[in-house]
């Protein structure tokens, strides 16, 4: 029972995580100065990579997925709305 009440409790506290990130429009934050954030075609590391995103791109989040214990949303450019997939919820953050 006690193992059956900690599921729901976890699986409430991702769906409210979640909601901090799913705004219209967010930011790639924290990828470096050198570095590309990977938008990749799925949910988590073992999807293709579509494209790298630098710091302050901005993008058009949808929802937010839990793949493994990350927390995974997906986006599209704002300059450019058919190019989509997903991006580690980590990396972004409302402008």
């Amino acid at each position: 029972m006690v193992s059956r009440k900690f599921t729901v409790l976890l699986a409430l506290t991702l769906l409210a995580s979640c909601g901090g990130v799913t705004y219209d429009r967010t930011v790639v934050r924290g990828a470096g100065p050198d570095e590309l954030l990977k938008l990749r075609a799925g949910p988590g590391l073992g999807f293709r990579v579509v494209l790298g995103l630098p710091d302050g791109t901005v993008l058009n989040s949808r929802d937010c997925v839990t793949e493994i214990g990350q927390l995974w949303c997906r986006v599209s450019l704002a300059d450019a709305p058919r190019i989509t997939g997903y991006v580690s919820a980590d990396y972004i953050d409302v402008p």
